[in-house]
């Protein structure tokens, strides 16, 4: 039998720290990863025939849960008809339909192949659109890996002032890629100024752990866009339906100019998507002089299966959501409350976090001193240790599915239970 530590060790040999994303390492919690041989709805099992109650569910796509028949068939079936072919096709149309008829203010979307990707050209055509260079993000909010949003916080987030560069957050990004970059602190409304082209955010920020928009502070948001002329960019690539139906639009109330989406409309096969009105997608081309492209945008696998889980994620499906999501956050919160351990278990939606400490986190500031406290890893290994398995790494939230049953959420709260008298008797 193939084990988890003899692929890891071939990994390391032929794949820059044996796996094909830093998040997915091991490095925030130690111990080797697993590797999955399978998965079927809530559940993965790894090369060893270990089985886990998953809530990492490919952090967040697999909203129906894994190997869902209707999108397994869905995908069978596209796939006889050919994989690829570099023209366009009826399931790209329709997914764009479907997107536009869900979320408020859309009319049109492009596709690509990821939310990075997205995310990169939604910027360019915000730039090209205003005609103006400057981009505002905020610390712990994740757009991707493209060089100008892999900014850092500057000298200027003190005073949530725009008179600052950001600096570079990762090797290989150069100074004058983040030179048009602002990055300023997570719920506070920063004052414009008629430099900006677009302002970044994610309407429920699920990168740091689960950090809710302060009240106002999305609607603020808008209004000082407004104020300046510059556009509003929501990045929905996890909140995008999977809050609901309409996504964080409805959730909010509050229409972005341009949205980002990913995950949940690619039904698990690699996907991304940004869109916003008429007006402003216009300027891409081949209407406009902002040019994007992508050779496997709009990938018919893809649309098929995106098209298949958009096809049941109704009312009811997201009420159910919520009711696993709900059921999971209190059960949780009664496992640490009787153990003695201050823990904080936010919930948005079918979205729940978890962070130590007595406090709820606002910002990233307060997220990383939750974190700081270290006991992360070991509540990690020691639900893993029961057949529970959550993100490797502190700042990411759990994703219930569709599939998680009663009996999924019933084992997951009695081994928080286990762990988290486990962590006060360690003192950790």
């Amino acid at each position: 039998m193939t084990t988890n530590e003899e692929l890891y060790e071939r990994g390391l040999r032929v794949i820059p720290g044996g796996v094909n994303s830093p998040v997915r390492a091991f490095r925030s919690v130690g111990g080797t990863p697993y590797f999955v041989a399978r998965a079927a709805g809530a559940h993965v099992w790894d090369v060893e025939g270990t089985r886990f109650v998953d809530y990492v569910q490919s952090y967040g796509a697999s909203i129906l849960g894994h190997a869902d028949p209707v999108v397994v068939a869905a995908v069978q079936d596209a796939a006889t008809r050919g994989t690829t072919y570099g023209a366009p096709t009826e399931g790209e149309v329709r997914l764009a339909e479907e997107i536009c008829a869900r979320v408020p203010g859309i009319e049109q979307v492009r596709l690509t192949s990821s939310g990075t990707e997205a995310a990169m050209s939604a910027i360019r055509l915000a730039r090209g659109a205003t005609g103006r260079d400057r981009i505002v993000k905020f610390v712990g909010n994740y757009h991707g890996h493209s060089d100008a949003l892999l900014a850092a916080a500057g000298s200027g987030v003190a005073e949530g002032v725009l008179g600052t560069d950001a600096s570079p957050d990762s090797a290989g990004v150069t100074a004058g890629a983040v030179a048009d970059t602002v990055v300023l602190p997570h719920n506070v409304v920063p004052t414009l100024d008629d430099r900006v082209a677009v302002v970044c955010v994610e309407p429920v920020a699920a990168n740091m752990g689960l950090v809710p928009p302060a009240e106002g502070f999305l609607a603020a948001l808008r209004a000082e866009c407004d104020r300046v002329g510059a556009l509003l960019l929501f990045d929905e690539v996890i909140t995008g339906f999977r809050l609901g139906v309409g996504g964080a639009t409805g959730w909010s109330g509050v229409t972005p100019d341009v949205w980002c989406f990913g995950k949940v409309i690619g039904g698990g096969l690699p996907v991304g998507a940004f869109g916003g009105s008429a007006e402003v997608m216009a300027h891409l081309a081949p209407l406009g002089p902002v040019y994007q492209a992508g050779t496997l945008s709009g990938n018919p696998l893809a649309t098929a299966a995106g098209l298949a889980v958009l096809s049941q994620l109704d009312d009811d499906a997201y009420g159910r959501l919520e009711v696993s999501a709900r059921a999971l956050a209190a059960g949780l919160r009664m496992a640490f409350d009787e153990a003695g351990v201050p823990v904080v278990v936010p919930r948005v939606g079918p979205l729940v976090g978890l962070f130590f400490g007595a406090e709820a986190p606002v910002d990233f500031d307060t997220a990383r001193a939750s974190v700081a406290l270290g006991r992360y890893p070991a509540f990690f290994h020691g639900m893993l240790a029961r057949g529970i398995a959550m993100a490797p790494g502190p700042y990411e939230v759990m994703f219930p599915s569709l599939a998680h049953s009663d009996d999924d959420l019933r084992r997951t709260v009695e081994a928080a239970h286990e762990v988290a008298h486990e962590l006060a008797a360690a003192g950790t």
